[in-house]
């Protein structure tokens, strides 16, 4: 008769196998390297659920003095520069001078 539709698990994107290694070490693949975004020095998270299945996070370590970089404000505001670079939306300048002279005409925020 089969398993009731309820029960059947959808069929993983990738599936790969690894050899657990001597003192329990072993190597991920290539392919699950590359799905979890992650390369040397990164870290792993190894979650076991109730039904017994685990599931693996892949974390990028990031430097203590980059991680103002990656905070959601920072963030939107690169997605925000990088429209607007997109969209032709910007001034270019000969010189730092003329940079600096062109934001010196525009005030400050506080005005």
């Amino acid at each position: 008769m089969g398993t009731p539709a309820a029960k059947m698990e959808p069929e993983p994107r990738l599936r790969t196998r690894a050899k657990v290694r001597p003192k329990s070490q072993l190597t991920l693949p290539e392919e699950i390297r590359q799905a979890l975004h992650i390369g040397e020095g990164d870290e792993v998270e190894f979650a076991v659920h109730a039904d017994g299945t685990v599931t693996i996070r892949g974390y990028v370590s990031i430097p203590t003095d980059q991680a103002w970089f990656f905070t959601p404000e920072w963030l939107a505001g690169e997605r925000e520069a990088d429209e607007d670079i997109a969209a032709g939306r910007g001034t270019v300048h000969e010189s730092a001078e003329d940079m600096f002279a062109h934001l010196d005409s525009l005030g400050s925020a506080d005005e």
